[in-house]
């Protein structure tokens, strides 16, 4: 049997290819250091030698809250190459909930990133099944440095698996719920490479990647390991939160020329750049954005400034990446474009039956990189992956051209006098508005116990506040009579997940 290990093809191909030298990734904060496809070849089969070392075998779960940085591609691989999970994890999550994931998925191996060492602690006081806990840095009692336990392992080649074996785990954001081990097979990483990565990105080897979205995310593994480590391209590693400052920075020095970025960071870029009244300085030749669907007003305005295409567009943790894109060359920004060659998408009543052009639906996916399920939830996993369908809670429309646009989450929508109302819609109309940076709208009842949008908005710093009749004003003429908010709140920040989405279920226990 060809070995199918997923490290095969990602980095020790690499070498036989003549890229051994070519640099991997490359730090854009702290000491700036640098790994090389040579380096990522030695240092992850040494990773696996290590775990083998310490008895870690087969499909046991090695779990990572580890920043970006070198060590993450290392640590990620190099549990591959061992035949074990690894289990990256967000690394902005409270001690509680670590907890309950370290649990869930039973890891036997903790990587932990010094920086958030007390965050982790009491979340590991009473965990039954580490048998191991390292420190990348400076190792606190009771913890192993990740030094020490990778130094003088044996390098061990990839152990042998399947292209259908289960190679990593991802948890799902928890944007309404407690998150979920959603499992991936090594074959679902060069399905996304080969598809997105390819034939709507076009990642080339000359190139340089930044991604806002971390790591840890389906979102930003694709763009900043599986699609430029497919071509053999440099990722830029920023540990740091992406302020707008901090990324004007990266684009100015570390010249990257595949920007990676999520619609709350496109519209605070746009608004500093606007307010600088000065032209971007940057070689960025395509963006894509994902995490939430990017208004249209923000695509446009971002593009005047930039010269660069945002490729829009939708994927998931259950789908590891985009499979409904805008293309370089074919953006209708306020769109989500056609589907992504290789997946096939329909959209669907509360009979599952196909609903008609123009008319409201569920979006249904289907492709090569469908998950294999969810760890410990079967009923959610029969909910959500139907024979070769995986339902994504979203609800879209089809335009006459073919275009999907989003109109929210399944549990976002709501009617008003009868008729359905998209929260994406009317958050769209109100940032038209040159004060508004951002907006999120939710389901309210009046005093006659009559549902009705309700809007939180953000304003910009240094503009004039418009009043609430101006904006009601300006969604009647946008979008339509009825749909305007009947409440508008102006909060300094809107609730997101650490992905940029907006969390409107807390925004309706807030009435």
């Amino acid at each position: 049997m060809e070995n199918e290990n997923a490290a095969i093809w990602f980095v020790d191909r690499h070498l036989e290819e003549g890229r051994g030298a070519k640099q991997a990734f490359r730090e854009a904060d702290g000491a700036k250091r640098t790994l090389t496809y040579g380096q990522l070849s030695e240092e992850t089969a040494r990773f696996a030698g290590a775990l083998a070392r310490h008895g870690v075998r087969r499909e046991e779960r090695v779990a990572m809250i580890v920043r970006d940085q070198i060590e993450f591609p290392v640590v990620f691989w190099g549990a591959l190459k061992a035949g074990a999970i690894p289990v990256p994890l967000n690394t902005l999550l409270a001690a509680q909930v670590y907890e309950a994931i370290l649990n869930d998925s039973r890891a036997s191996i903790l990587v932990v990133s010094e920086p958030l060492w007390e965050t982790v602690k009491p979340a590991i006081e009473n965990n039954r099944y580490l048998r191991a806990v390292l420190v990348i840095g400076d190792a606190p009692e009771g913890t192993e440095s990740y030094g020490a336990f990778v130094k003088d392992a044996e390098a061990l080649p990839p152990a042998e698996a399947h292209g259908d074996e289960l190679a990593f785990w991802l948890y799902s954001s928890g944007s309404t719920g407690t998150p979920k081990g959603v499992r991936h097979v090594h074959s679902s990483l060069k399905a996304t490479a080969d598809t997105f990565g390819r034939q709507v990105l076009g990642i080339r080897e000359d190139d340089v990647v930044y991604s806002v979205a971390k790591m840890f995310f389906a979102y930003g593994l694709g763009n900043a390991m599986s699609f430029p480590m497919s071509v053999g391209a440099t990722t830029l590693l920023f540990s740091g939160r992406p302020t707008p400052d901090a990324v004007f920075a990266i684009m100015a020095d570390e010249k990257p020329s595949v920007f990676c970025g999520v619609p709350t960071l496109y519209a605070a870029l746009v608004a500093e750049q606007e307010k600088a009244g000065t032209a971007p300085d940057h070689t960025i030749r395509i963006c894509t954005s994902a995490g939430e669907a990017l208004p249209r007003e923000i695509g446009e305005r971002w593009q005047k400034l930039w010269q660069a295409e945002i490729v829009d567009g939708v994927g998931s943790t259950e789908m590891l990446h985009i499979f409904l894109s805008n293309r370089p060359g074919d953006i209708v920004y306020g769109t989500s474009g056609l589907p992504v060659p290789g997946y096939e998408v329909r959209l669907v009543d509360e009979h599952d039956e196909d609903v008609a052009e123009g008319e409201v639906g569920e979006l249904l996916v289907r492709g090569p990189s469908s998950a294999e399920g969810y760890w410990n939830r079967r009923y959610k996993s029969r909910d959500t992956f139907q024979g070769h369908w995986t339902r994504t809670g979203d609800k879209y429309e089809r335009t006459p051209e073919g275009r999907y646009v989003y109109c929210g989450r399944t549990d976002d929508m709501f009617k008003v006098s009868g008729i359905w109302v998209s929260p994406f819609e009317v958050e769209q109309a109100l940032i038209e508005h040159p004060a508004v940076l951002e907006a999120a709208v939710v389901a309210r009842a009046d005093e006659k116990d009559l549902v009705k949008p309700a809007a939180y908005i953000v304003l910009k710093e240094g503009l004039p506040a418009p009043t609430t009749e101006e904006l009601k004003e300006l969604v009647k003429q946008k979008i339509g009579m009825w749909k305007y908010p009947r409440w508008i709140e102006v909060v300094e920040d809107l609730p997101k997940t650490a992905t940029g989405k907006i969390q409107r279920f807390k925004l309706r226990e807030t009435k």
